[in-house]
């Protein structure tokens, strides 16, 4: 167990040091240097690629390596269980349609005329609520989980720190492409759940 521990924290570790690196405003601003300004065509479809490929041997080491579970909710518990992750991941699909799914997946940029170019801010939804909606249906969706494994347990609590420290550094750069209206944003809409009286209302400028 003690091994499995380890090479699951060493490559998430290394997983999320790359990841966090590829999407940092140093290496776009490096890329667009040595490449040109046309790669940020290429750069979001290739980030999401990437992620996701890479991500692929760390299920495998959670899956492969020595494992022991830790619970398994009896019926007819994890049948609610897995009704809720069901009805979090379709609000999560929702919320990735409300977020822009083609250019969230970085389709969008390749034909788009100027493919740094993001427009106006447009909160639609779920993003009307809280600032991150598909990181909570995402953390609902894994912590429902039934049948609970140590390996399981190590990746979600990775996952969910990464998630949590992450968001701090993804704002700024949300702050840096939509300047003045993601501020005006983030002071009305919280970041994670949902609070009454706290929902966007487009050209409102003051303190929450």
């Amino acid at each position: 167990m003690d091994s499995s521990i380890t090479a699951i924290v060493e490559y998430f570790v290394l997983w999320a040091m790359v990841h966090s690196s590829l999407a940092s405003l140093t290496v776009k601003g490096w890329m667009r240097r040595v490449f040109g300004p046309g790669v940020m065509r290429w750069h979001r479809l290739g980030f999401v690629v990437f992620a996701g490929l890479s991500l692929l041997p760390l299920l495998a080491l959670v899956v492969w390596l020595p494992d022991r579970r830790f619970h398994a909710v009896p019926s007819p518990w994890w049948m609610l269980m897995v009704a809720g992750q069901v009805c979090a991941l379709v609000a999560l699909g929702i919320a990735m349609l409300q977020a822009g799914f083609w250019r969230f997946v970085g389709l969008a940029q390749i034909f788009a005329g100027n493919p740094t170019k993001t427009g106006e801010l447009q909160v639609r939804g779920f993003f009307r609520y809280v600032r991150h909606p598909l990181y909570v249906f995402g953390l609902i969706a894994i912590w429902l989980t039934p049948v609970m494994t140590a390996n399981l347990l190590l990746l979600y609590v990775l996952a969910t720190l990464y998630i949590l420290v992450g968001v701090a550094h993804e704002e700024r750069l949300l702050v840096d492409e939509y300047g003045e209206a993601y501020v005006n944003y983030r002071r009305q809409v919280p970041r994670f759940l949902p609070w009454p009286g706290r929902v966007y209302r487009e050209g409102k400028d003051d303190e929450m």
